[in-house]
């Protein structure tokens, strides 16, 4: 366990690396969106410049038009959103997880209903403007024209993915069977490949149109091959992680100790997350997302998982000796994300996993950190969060009991302030700290809002939610 003096002398240090990180990550950020929108705007002039504009003048004309044109917005999105899926660990630390989670909800959406409109406006055009006879045409596009079928097939399993991707959808599912199902896309998006090359004009009307459409088909296969595929492998392989005992925390709650080789190699901060998957079980094959709980050391991995749902449970039931896959790790909210001098984490339930791992790896001076926990009836790794509090001099505040309503983030007891005046009671200088919240999604939205009220610029809050 780090001491308070050497605390201090590493902090410099720290922050100094934490900027270097945080000026490649914003290039890296830059230069994402960059990509993204100038291939956007480079398919929109090729569009223009093959007659797109000029095909508006008449019905017929601008439906398949205008058809062209949402069928290349809509592949450029698609791959985007295939690389987005990929997991690339560049991505992945500039972004975030939440930050690239939203953008993966928005370009998967848009892409997928540009798709449809695609389908809707081409064959409606083949239709010569006829709605009755769109049904027909789309027989025989589908049954005579090269790729159509597969593009077809590729489109009911993206219909899969969006499908169980909505909300409503997602709360009656397991996560085990919509991670499963979300797999699809990247097939959905694999068939689309002959259709574009047979029919699609726009992608082989000159070398240029030719060399950037297979290049981004190259980048996009190219990352989930190696970051989905062959760096999960190569990394289990290099470590051959095994689980050494599994310890009861809290009811309904056990952590899971794992030891391995050379794991002093292996690229980890506190706070980030795997996708795990315990071989010799049934269902070994669905991965299931969990933040370690203390920081890596070097030597051994711990994770702390709470029994919600069948994946859950079965870690519980883990026996020593058990081989572990693992994908990642993932995640921003680590060191990396750090600003500030000062820090403090808000976590509630099995949310303080990762905090707990943080406020044991983050160097900060006595009285720089503050670690705020929300629990029900019993607090989580309270002898460890006690024995930082003695050696590190890290402020801990317990909050138990049940939340007071739907509206608060805190628990009965702390009426008749509202969240925002205990929270700038409690932590009068929060706007000037870099901030840390895990939890339920319901919960960190509260949290977050009272936090961004306080005055806390954006950029100095890292959340971590449950929801999938």
């Amino acid at each position: 366990m780090t001491t308070m003096t050497p605390a201090r002398a590493v902090l410099p240090l720290q922050r100094r690396v934490s900027g270097t990180r945080a000026r490649l990550d914003s290039t890296i950020r830059l230069v994402a969106g960059a990509a993204l929108w100038l291939s956007l705007l480079l398919v929109t002039y090729w569009w223009a410049a093959g007659g797109g504009i000029a095909d508006l003048a008449t019905t017929v004309g601008a439906l398949t038009s205008v058809g062209r044109l949402t069928g290349l917005v809509a592949s450029v999105l698609l791959l985007a959103q295939v690389v987005l899926m990929a997991r690339v660990p560049a991505l992945e630390r500039a972004f975030g997880q939440d930050r690239l989670a939203r953008m993966h909800r928005v370009v998967g959406f848009t892409g997928f209903n540009l798709m449809l409109a695609h389908i809707v406006l081409i064959t409606w055009g083949y239709a010569v403007g006829s709605l009755g006879a769109v049904p027909g045409t789309f027989w025989t596009l589908m049954w005579q024209d090269p790729g159509m079928l597969l593009a077809v097939a590729g489109t009911v399993c993206l219909f899969l993915v969006v499908g169980t991707s909505i909300r409503a959808a997602r709360r009656r599912i397991r996560y085990e069977s919509w991670h499963l199902l979300h797999l699809y896309a990247y097939l959905g998006v694999g068939l689309a490949l002959p259709h574009q090359l047979w029919t699609g004009h726009e992608f082989l009307a000159s070398p240029a149109r030719t060399v950037f459409w297979w290049t981004a088909w190259a980048v996009a296969a190219g990352s989930v091959l190696i970051w989905r595929v062959a760096l999960p492998l190569w990394r289990s392989a290099r470590h051959q992680l095994k689980v050494t005992s599994v310890v009861a925390e809290a009811p309904g709650i056990a952590s899971v100790y794992m030891s391995g080789r050379a794991l002093h190699r292996m690229p980890v901060e506190a706070g980030q997350f795997f996708t795990w998957r315990f071989l010799g079980r049934p269902g070994w094959s669905r991965a299931n997302p969990f933040s370690l709980s203390a920081a890596p050391d070097g030597r051994s991995l711990r994770i702390t998982v709470q029994d919600v749902g069948d994946g859950s449970r079965d870690v519980h039931r883990l026996t020593p000796g058990t081989r572990v896959v693992v994908e990642g790790p993932y995640g921003r909210m680590s060191a990396r994300a750090r600003t500030q001098r000062r820090v403090a984490f808000i976590g509630a339930g099995v949310g303080m996993a990762p905090l707990r791992a943080l406020a044991e790896e983050m160097s900060y001076a006595p009285g720089d950190a503050i670690y705020v926990e929300r629990y029900g009836d019993t607090p989580l790794f309270a002898r460890e969060v006690d024995q930082l509090c003695h050696e590190r001099g890290l402020q801990v505040l317990r909050l138990p009991g049940h939340r007071r309503a739907d509206w608060s983030w805190l628990p009965h007891g702390v009426a008749p302030f509202s969240d925002l005046d205990a929270l700038r009671g409690w932590v009068p200088d929060i706007a000037h700290r870099d901030v840390y919240v895990c939890g339920p999604a319901v919960w960190a939205d509260l949290v977050t809002r009272d936090l961004l009220a306080s005055g806390l610029p954006p950029e100095q809050l890292h959340v971590e939610t449950f929801a999938w």
